[in-house]
């Protein structure tokens, strides 16, 4: 063998190497960048991690329940100026009208360059938590009560209805659950999580997660919260886990004397999978402008079930009138929350005034 051949080649990778870091120089990976907030903000970076990393090593946080890898949708954000083309990983989450506005992913988005881009103000507020698990709890055999105790910060203000994320230590998997504890207790936030087949997340919380872990979360997030300035009567639709938000919306609404006129409408295939009935029945008998309206869909013989029995969205057409002046708030699997929303404009309801969190 030539002796000249690897030392031909050593110098041909150095070159190539060379060349390589030169590119990335003239592409603006090497030099300092400023991303521009809402016009407001602006944050110096370097290197060309994604936004959604870059933004989260400077405590600004961008909902993201894949962890970014371009299979949820959840963190997009309005690009303005930099960032490049649409990259066909974003395709699917984008429709007709946010890709004529700018609309992107944020796990997507290689901070290359100079950049301005929108994120709804409230992002701006969300956190990361430092917290410690104090109750786990079985609701029902496949749903546990996850109750988190604040560390650093020790609060979290949060509007009932909203949620927060959780990581899942050792594995970059990050989950959305709704909060389901009374926002007064703003040292504790509680979580109601329904296993799911195979889900990484929910595997860990069932299976390995205990009493005196340590977790991290990050929110408050959302645009499903309380009306708290509306004075209409509230219909809430809810199924399965579904009855997070809607457990820290009537918290809320007890503490300042259940003003408001409520129908609580949730749904359960049998007796097995409902939870917290007691609870709300006790708030019908104090409140009675409150209405706690479980119903079954396939309950069993031993079940002897005395209630509403069919799928939740007939329950709701029969006990519902004219909802012109009415508000809805929905928690539930996207084809749930669909099926509600059909039902909910037989009923004439203004579609400004139904609520809800699709989480799939």
């Amino acid at each position: 063998m030539n002796i000249y051949v690897p030392i031909i080649l050593i110098g041909v990778l150095l070159v190539i190497a060379i060349l390589l870091i030169l590119a990335e120089k003239l592409l603006g990976g090497g030099g300092e960048k400023v991303i521009t907030i809402n016009e407001e903000t602006e944050i110096p970076v370097k290197g060309d991690d994604t936004l959604l990393n870059t933004l989260a090593q400077h405590k600004i946080f961008i909902p993201s329940a894949c962890g970014g890898k371009a299979t949820c949708g959840f963190c997009k954000f309005r690009l303005i100026e930099g960032g490049g083309e649409i990259k066909p990983t974003e395709e699917p989450f984008l429709s007709d009208e946010e890709r004529k506005n700018g609309t992107r992913l944020s796990c997507q988005v290689k901070v290359r360059d100079n950049m301005k881009i929108e994120i709804p103000n409230e992002l701006l507020n969300a956190q990361e938590f430092k917290t410690v698990v104090e109750q786990m709890k079985d609701l029902t055999y496949d749903t546990k009560l996850v109750r988190l105790k604040l560390i650093d910060p020790d609060t979290m203000h949060f509007k009932p209805g909203q949620y927060a994320q959780l990581k899942v230590p050792g594995i970059e998997v990050i989950r959305a659950y709704s909060i389901a504890s009374n926002p007064k207790e703003a040292h504790h936030i509680e979580f109601i999580i329904r296993m799911v087949p195979n889900g990484q997340a929910t595997g860990f919380v069932h299976k390995a997660l205990e009493v005196g872990d340590k977790i991290i979360v990050t929110g408050p997030y959302g645009h499903f919260y309380l009306q708290e300035n509306s004075n209409r009567e509230m219909i809430c639709i809810a199924g399965g886990s579904g009855k997070a938000p809607i457990r820290s919306i009537l918290y809320y609404l007890k503490d300042r004397g259940m003003q408001r006129k409520v129908k609580y409408f949730f749904g359960a295939k049998s007796k097995a999978d409902l939870y917290y009935t007691e609870e709300f029945m006790e708030l019908a008998k104090e409140f009675p402008n409150f209405q706690y309206i479980p119903a079954l869909s396939a309950p069993l013989p031993e079940d002897n079930w005395q209630g509403e029995v069919g799928l939740i969205t007939d329950v709701v057409d029969r006990f519902t009138d004219n909802l012109t002046e009415a508000e809805a708030y929905l928690c539930g699997s996207p084809g749930m929350i669909n099926a509600c929303i059909n039902v909910l404009n037989k009923h004439k309801i203004q579609p400004e005034n139904v609520f809800y969190d699709k989480f799939s």
